[in-house]
């Protein structure tokens, strides 16, 4: 399943480069390849979704007869794709017995490649299958320990020649996807969770990505204020009305620490977006207001933070924000 833009390959010939012989060729510097193998429930899936997280374009399940050519297509397309992760198993069936000779020919072609291998015990992998209530690809009407034990005879090849090998038995989901970011990618900091802060009217419902959500109902309502009713939470006379209010200095005061001291754990805990609302009976001010100073604050402390006033317009049409 390929993971990514099909057309970032649909790229014109001028891609390719001319050597010292006047012959054109692919520009293979700053490509980073790795291909994910392993036996079956040692966690290749959250191999790939961790590379996918550290902005690899990945691809599941491709036969190993089409690495080069995919090498060679990722290779010109003039750094859109600058990091690739392939993973390759036995669900390719009769083409898997072909990896190693086409991991050969990719480091022939001049290709940086590194082999992830991913293994567990035999009760960690019976564990897991029982769990999943999963067939064996190379035993499906017998015992899960027959496949165990035939695929490690075919994997033990490709086990001798990999780069980097992790046992996955006593490790959780998250603990492995945090160890092959650090292997292939930067240890998960701050600026790896992008964080959304959305401003919303009740009236209107709460929005449905939200993970957290603020009611700011209880602060003084700017729409009782004549001159303020037409405007939002983006202009400076309602950030003063609203921001400068004691009440809403203390709330945010106790808010803005609980954020930071909530949003690491969720870093460590590998989230990778984290969706904030924040809501008034409308949302043309006072969440607006605060939404705006979230976003600071958060944006202040290194997080990749988006800001979005999802109902402020609907009541200036209306005139009806509360």
């Amino acid at each position: 399943m390929l993971r990514g833009k099909p057309e970032m390959f649909c790229l014109p010939s001028d891609s390719l480069k001319l050597n010292q012989l006047g012959v054109e060729v692919m520009d293979r510097k700053g490509l980073e390849l790795v291909v994910i193998t392993g036996l079956s429930g040692a966690g290749r899936t959250q191999a790939m979704q961790s590379l996918e997280d550290q902005g690899f374009f990945c691809v599941d399940n491709l036969p190993p007869t089409f690495l080069v050519k995919f090498a060679e297509l990722c290779a010109q397309s003039r750094g859109k794709v600058s990091k690739a992760a392939i993973v390759c198993d036995l669900r390719g069936g009769e083409f898997f017995s072909s990896l190693s000779e086409a991991l050969s020919n990719l480091e022939k072609e001049g290709f940086l490649l590194q082999v992830l291998f991913l293994d567990a015990s035999d009760e960690t992998l019976i564990r897991r299958y029982k769990e999943s209530r999963r067939r064996h690809p190379l035993s499906p009407q017998g015992r899960v320990l027959d496949g165990i034990q035939a695929e490690r005879q075919q994997l033990e090849e490709l086990r001798i020649r990999a780069d980097n090998i992790i046992d996955t038995s006593d490790l959780t989901s998250q603990q492995l996807r945090c160890q092959v970011a650090e292997l292939f990618g930067k240890v998960q900091g701050l600026d790896q969770m992008a964080v959304s802060v959305i401003s919303f009217g009740f009236k209107y419902g709460i929005p449905m990505d939200a993970d957290l959500v603020m009611d700011v109902r209880f602060l003084p309502n700017p729409f009782y204020v004549e001159t303020l009713r037409p405007l939002t939470g983006e202009d400076a006379l309602v950030q003063e009305y609203v921001l400068g209010n004691p009440m809403t200095q203390e709330f945010l005061e106790k808010y803005l620490a609980l954020l930071e001291y909530i949003l690491p754990n969720y870093v460590k805990e590998g989230k990778t977006h984290l969706a904030i609302g924040i809501g008034c009976t409308g949302g043309q001010h006072r969440s607006v207001a605060i939404a705006e100073r979230v976003g600071e604050f958060l944006r202040e402390r290194h997080y990749a933070i988006n800001v979005k006033h999802r109902d402020a317009k609907k009541n200036q049409k209306h005139g009806t924000a509360r």
